[in-house]
């Protein structure tokens, strides 16, 4: 017998308000959440072949699941991050200090550019040197002063790390243990024919598996390899430089070469040589190379977004989320596209869509 419409309406919104109280309770972990919901998402697979030969144990095949996930990739995090801070910090403070100067770089560079370049630099309203060098100056000390700051604060948050490191490790084991039934309740839940329900939850599964395995793993390659030819060349800071290299990976087309492209030209243009040709060679042939090779290994054809989608929703979801919006954003745009495919019509026969310039 179907309930009166009046306490229809009251179920209905008690439902709005508990979903909206609960949810404002959890948003201070949301990023702890999330994470523990990624790893268990990656991790899933690893779990269940555990799963099949102990079924008797599903305490002990997430334990060990568990402990795979932070010698794998938890650890190695951390290791990053505490070598970040430190670099960031003396970056500072030879800023500071005088020692890194880049309107002193600028101009030496600027007194090895061929006359026509010049011309063009005037064209461009860059002026003189003089000016170049105190907006790159001024810019330097800026950029530099934002990383100690962002350094200060990971390090002054300890406590609020720790408690939302602890919340993600506590989530992912009993996600990763009680995943399943977890997923078959909230599925069930969902007012939705089965079919949408089975398209959109494959949908975030794969997004989330592509986004991290495709997009942060290629950023990971890509900044450990910068990192690692900066270490050979001898520049100092090469974990804070490979860092940066990795999240400018996003940016379709030029990406890392923000960060190795200066160098190499300031090498060239100051009598380095050998170590601006080395550096060009292996900026082209070796981190250019990656997006191309690992991405369709990692992500896969039916999995992609176009690049400007995943360019806007990265960004997009970094400055509302920080980091945590390097996975949201990209998640959310393709539920985004996946829901609206649910209610628009077939495409029509013969009609092409536009070529994903990513499969490049």
């Amino acid at each position: 017998m179907p309930l009166p419409s009046a306490t229809n309406r009251t179920l209905l919104l008690l439902l709005v308000a508990v979903t909206l109280a609960f949810g404002a309770i959890l948003l201070p972990l949301h990023g702890a959440i999330f994470w523990g919901m990624v790893l268990a998402i990656l991790f899933a697979p690893l779990h269940r072949r555990l799963l099949a030969r102990m079924p008797r144990r599903r305490n002990l095949a997430a334990f060990i699941t568990l402990t795979t996930c932070l010698l794998i990739v938890v650890l190695p995090i951390l290791v990053i991050g505490a070598s970040l801070v430190q670099e960031v910090g003396i970056a500072y403070q030879r800023v500071r200090s005088g020692q890194l100067n880049f309107g002193l770089y600028a101009q030496q560079i600027w007194a090895a550019l061929p006359a026509w370049a010049l011309t063009l630099l005037e064209r461009l309203h860059l002026g003189s040197i003089g000016e170049l060098q105190a907006k790159l100056s001024t810019f330097g000390v800026q950029a530099s002063q934002f990383l100690a700051n962002k350094a200060l604060d990971f390090g002054s948050n300890t406590l609020q790390f720790i408690v939302n490191f602890g919340v993600m490790l506590y989530l992912l084991f009993f996600l990763l243990r009680d995943g399943t039934w977890l997923a078959a309740r909230i599925r069930h839940a969902v007012p939705l024919d089965e079919e949408h329900k089975s398209e959109l939850a494959q949908k975030f599964i794969t997004v989330i598996r592509a986004t991290v395995k495709g997009n942060i793993a290629v950023a990971a390659a890509q900044g450990f390899l910068g990192g690692l030819i900066f270490a050979v060349l001898g520049i100092q800071g090469p974990v804070m430089w490979g860092v940066l290299m990795a999240f400018l990976s996003l940016l379709p087309a030029v990406g890392a070469s923000l960060i190795w492209g200066p160098v190499a030209l300031y090498f060239l243009a100051t009598g380095a040589t050998w170590q601006g040709v080395t550096l060009t060679l292996y900026g082209i042939g070796v981190i250019g190379l990656v997006d191309n090779l690992l991405r369709p290994v990692l992500v896969g054809k039916d999995t992609k977004m176009p690049d400007y989608v995943v360019l806007l929703s990265t960004l997009g979801g970094m400055v509302l989320f920080g980091l945590t919006g390097f996975v949201i954003g990209p998640v959310v745009a393709a539920l985004f596209i996946a829901t609206w495919d649910l209610f628009s019509p077939p495409a029509k026969q013969g009609a092409a869509a536009p070529r994903d310039s990513s499969n490049r």
